[in-house]
């Protein structure tokens, strides 16, 4: 990106307006192709580094438009994932790993990496910037009424300025500027494809559900952390005397993760702002209650030791008779079926946020 953009912030605040609607659930492995279900949901191919913070930007947007792969393409066009001073700084004064100005950055920028400062220089504040900026520009290029890709109207206002793509009426064309908006867009909407792979669970359709599903699933591997996570992400958390304990030791205290309320409230987050107990949320949704064979994706599952006053479980609904939850101490974010996600017994119901 070269120049400041000021008027995408004036359509900042347009909120996309979703419906829960039917949703496909796939459960896919290596070999699969992303196309099938989510159309490049998946991400393979890009730093380890930045995977996880392209994920978090890509769930953090309720714009369909918005995927992993066009994410990554364009971090390798401005940057080819860089992040030393000398390899990302452009003679025009762009910076960090997302080429930001110091004045486009202080829109867009936050501490999403949690260590005390703002930098276009850390690559999850960098990513994160750069997800919510291609976000707002995607919805202005779709309120535009301008006749072309919103991805291309997107990355040319990125790269120029939405100014230049108001003026030009689309994309600028190859003889202005030397052909630099014009070839930026062009190069990252042919490389797209390179990083577009299967994603261990794969999410197809829209819907407050859904994207709930999408986001948490964006979270899968992480450690389980009693009392950790909130909807910034993950974090440490406690032990109370008897939970967050591994091999005597107080793991949580240690371990930046999610239990599963958490992980819950992070997923709807913040479309939906659901308290933070497990306990909680089903008092919170207990009013909207979903029958076992009417399950939807995105739904929220319960457990208890008896009766609604002693729940201790949630997870979310992924299809096909699968959950996706914060399980316990010493295990990760997973996938797991629903009949042996947790006793079979203590099962007790479902609602709709």
């Amino acid at each position: 990106m070269k120049v400041l953009i000021g008027a995408v912030a004036a359509v900042a605040g347009l909120l996309l307006v979703a419906v829960m609607s039917l949703v496909t659930i796939v459960l896919t492995d290596d070999n699969a192709k992303a196309s099938e279900t989510t159309g490049g949901e998946g991400l393979h191919g890009v730093p380890e580094e930045f995977r996880t913070w392209i994920l978090k930007a890509d769930a953090a947007c309720d714009e369909p438009a918005l995927t992993p792969a066009l994410l990554a393409a364009q971090l390798y066009q401005e940057s080819k994932f860089k992040t030393s001073k000398d390899e990302a700084t452009s003679e025009a004064g762009a910076m960090g790993p997302a080429q930001f100005l110091l004045g486009t950055f202080a829109t867009w920028g936050r501490d999403d990496d949690g260590n005390g400062e703002t930098s276009l220089w850390d690559i999850g504040d960098a990513v994160m910037a750069q997800g919510r900026m291609m976000c707002s520009l995607l919805k202005t290029a779709k309120n535009s009424g301008i006749n072309d890709d919103i991805r291309r109207l997107a990355l040319a206002g990125y790269n120029a300025g939405w100014g230049r793509v108001i003026e030009f009426g689309g994309v600028p064309p190859e003889d202005w500027s030397k052909g630099e908006t014009y070839h930026y867009v062009e190069i990252i909407m042919s490389t797209m494809h390179r990083y577009e792979g299967p994603a261990l669970l794969e999410v197809s359709g829209s819907g407050f559900g859904a994207k709930a599903l999408r986001r948490a699933s964006t979270q899968l591997g992480t450690p389980y952390s009693y009392g950790g996570g909130s909807p910034a992400g993950p974090s440490t958390g406690s032990c109370d005397g008897t939970n967050g304990y591994l091999n005597g030791r107080c793991s949580a205290s240690v371990t930046a993760g999610y239990d599963c309320s958490s992980l819950v409230q992070y997923a709807y987050w913040p479309t939906t702002h659901l308290p933070r107990t497990a306990a909680a949320q089903y008092g919170a949704t207990s009013n909207h209650p979903v029958a076992r064979s009417q399950l939807k994706p995105g739904d929220l599952l319960f457990w208890s030791h008896g009766s609604s006053s002693s729940i201790y479980h949630v997870a979310i609904y992924a299809g096909d008779g699968n959950v996706l939850h914060a399980p316990r101490t010493g295990r990760d974010v997973s996938i797991a079926p629903l009949t042996s996600a947790m006793p079979e017994k203590d099962y007790a119901g479902a609602t709709r946020p």
